[in-house]
């Protein structure tokens, strides 16, 4: 993951100058935050995205076998995937702009990075487990609710996160 503060480190000769400004310094360093942000979560839903291919991998043998009883459970998977995909994707960016009124301040910020980190590990795990469902088809009728609670445990996550950029956690 990027450290917010690794972006200091590839600044060219201009933003040098540019944080000698008074106020544009704190400027900068949430702009080097916000991208960080933005690169954290489209790791999340890259991620996802990837993991949902196994899923079509395994809708076209099911079917050509004639086991379309179970497409639906596979599909509702597929739905609440692209359903947190969403919300991944259109995100609180994780702090207020330059002009905004309302500011959030660098010590929710870093907690807000430290629960991300967190939930890397969370949405890795689960994308294993959807990898893994083309393999287990003979198991998909338990496969497919652990999955279903996993993903319910991975919103209950996110939740927590907008929760907390909102000031309500």
């Amino acid at each position: 993951m990027v450290e917010p503060m690794d972006h200091t480190e590839n600044r060219n000769f201009i933003e040098d100058i540019l944080r000698h400004i008074p106020g544009f310094r704190g400027y900068l360093e949430k702009e080097y935050r916000r991208e960080s942000d933005d690169l954290q979560r489209d790791l999340l839903a890259d991620r996802l995205q990837r993991a949902k291919r196994a899923i079509d991998e395994l809708t076209r043998p099911l079917a050509d076998a004639g086991q379309i009883d179970l497409l639906p459970q596979v599909d509702r998977v597929r739905g609440r995937l692209d359903k947190l995909l969403g919300r991944i994707r259109g995100a609180m960016q994780g702090y207020s702009g330059f002009f905004d009124l309302v500011r959030v301040d660098e010590q929710l910020l870093d907690r807000v990075y430290r629960y991300d980190a967190n939930l890397i590990e969370q949405v890795d795990a689960l994308a294993g487990a959807v990898e893994q469902l083309p393999e287990q088809k003979d198991q998909l009728a338990t496969a497919v609710p652990e999955l279903l609670g996993r993903l319910d445990e991975l919103e209950a996550l996110w939740d927590t996160r907008e929760d907390i950029l909102k000031g309500l956690e």
